[in-house]
């Protein structure tokens, strides 16, 4: 006999779209199916992964642009925080036992994605998965008798099947739809002077993957957070010069990045582009120039969801996505429409694991969300303070490692019980490490004796690499890239 709480599951079950199998979209699916729903991951690539599938292949058809190329992964990408803390709150990223794969603390692209696999192996989500299926159209939903929204229309096509894309266009409707479609895959470009009419190669970093095409080349690199250091870095070995214009004062560097500089003979610093000439010359604001083969615009990404009809309910405007409640609900659309994994700067995959069990809870009724007028006057609030607290809207989703809102995030909404001091100290200590030493942070750090006799006690074997950072430094890096309004997500 079933007992009161499958019945209840059973009650408040519902059909639910998740669109893009990437870690937002994979764990969506897991707690959703754990709160008794019935889930559909639609996913346009051939495999789960999001980003972390690495694709070779580039926009050669559009290289400022996203033509048909989801993963913005270059060949050489490592992780940027370390896999100790960067699991699901019941699946360690533990390094595989049998030495296959990449073991160490900050390993490759392929290893994450490995990861990410046998995550979706254990949990059985491969059959909620239809891969090469890419989704067209959200909309058109259904409203009840008190203005709730109760069903959406999606429409999809599935390639592959060897049958035209007209052919392959379906139409399935959702009790409700969670957006995990992820924010690295529609490049933001500069309005620079004459950059549509120099001639010579242009190139977003979404469309970089290995360093050899540039070899000897003199390469201009716009954009100087983590994506660009660790392509500008690695130019270095190949290119005659790279000139890296940095998007802020050249005092504001990190100090590991003006610890880097003076390391490679052929790295070069400026503060601006004045404008771009038709016969390849690249002039500064300082008034200096180069003649350049190429330029790579290392200027990050914009949300974009062209698939999403809400009647304007749900809008971007310059990178923010609003109105959304604490990052995940549109008021008035709430539940029956949500996104998993639109913060960046928070503890990845944790946090985006807390926002959909919160999706999956609040669908299913056992957990209440407020009414739309208080959740809208909410979100205004929050942009509001950020505001006035000097964040540009275009970092409107970035919660900058704060840690406090992350624990109280969890234990809000889902009451996820909040983490340990000792993965706090790690993350402290790996930020300050990226921060003080760019070039050598992921092979060059230490644990201190809480974080050593935790990892242990939890089954980490991996001992810890030389190099030190006291509690002094890692206050000075936190408070800076707290206080860094332009930077890049870590991860």
């Amino acid at each position: 006999m079933a007992s009161s709480t499958e019945e209840e599951l059973e009650m408040n079950k519902k059909k639910v779209c998740v669109v893009g199998a990437g870690v937002s979209g994979l764990v969506s699916a897991r707690e959703l199916r754990r709160e008794g729903h019935d889930v559909t991951v639609m996913e346009q690539s051939g495999g789960v992964g999001g980003q972390w599938l690495y694709d070779p292949r580039t926009d050669a058809s559009d290289p400022l642009g996203a033509a048909g190329v989801h993963s913005s992964v270059y060949a050489s990408l490592r992780l940027t925080s370390p896999r100790d803390i960067m699991g699901f709150s019941d699946f360690p990223f533990f390094p595989r036992s049998n030495d296959d794969g990449d073991s160490r603390r900050y390993p490759g692209h392929a290893e994450f994605l490995r990861y990410i696999r046998d995550y979706c192996d254990t949990f059985g989500l491969m059959d909620a998965v239809r891969l090469n299926t890419k989704v067209l159209h959200v909309g058109r939903p259904l409203l009840d008798d008190d203005g709730v929204v109760t069903r959406w229309t999606v429409r999809y096509c599935s390639s592959g099947h060897g049958v035209s894309e007209h052919e392959a266009v379906a139409e399935e409707e959702f009790d409700a739809v969670v957006v995990a479609s992820g924010h690295y895959s529609q490049p933001r470009l500069p309005a620079i002077n004459g950059m549509d009419k120099w001639t010579r190669r242009q190139l977003h970093s979404h469309s970089y993957r290995v360093p050899d095409s540039f070899h000897a080349e003199v390469v201009v690199l716009v954009g100087f957070h983590q994506s660009g250091v660790d392509i500008a870095l690695e130019l270095c070995k190949v290119a005659r010069d790279v000139h890296v214009v940095s998007v802020k004062s050249l005092e504001g560097l990190t100090p590991g990045v003006r610890k880097a500089v003076p390391r490679h003979h052929n790295l070069h610093l400026h503060l601006q582009i004045e404008c771009l000439c038709e016969d390849g010359k690249v002039m500064f604001a300082d008034g200096s120039c180069v003649v350049a083969d190429s330029i790579i615009y290392c200027t990050g990404y914009d949300f974009s969801f062209p698939f999403l009809d809400t009647g304007g309910l749900v809008t971007v405007d310059d990178n923010r996505v609003g109105p959304l409640f604490e990052h995940t609900f549109p008021p008035a659309l709430a539940p029956s429409l949500s996104f998993v994994g639109v913060p960046s700067q928070v503890q990845t995959p944790l946090f985006y694991e807390v926002q959909a069990r919160w999706v999956a809870q609040a669908l299913s009724g056992r957990r209440l969300l407020p009414p739309a007028e208080e959740m809208l006057r909410a979100a205004e609030e929050y942009h509001r303070a950020r505001e006035k607290a000097g964040v540009p809207r275009r970092m409107s989703h970035a919660i900058f490692f704060d840690f406090d809102y992350c624990d109280e995030f969890g234990e809000k909404h889902v009451g996820l019980p909040r983490p340990p001091e000792w993965k706090k100290e790690l993350m402290r200590a790996a930020v300050a490490r990226l921060l003080q030493d760019t070039e050598t942070f992921r092979d060059d750090y230490r644990d201190g004796d809480l974080v050593l006799e935790s990892l242990r006690l939890e089954g980490w074997s991996s001992a810890p690499s030389p190099g030190t950072l006291n509690d002094k430094e890692n206050g000075i890096a936190m408070h800076d890239m707290m206080h860094d309004r332009d930077g890049e997500t870590l991860e």
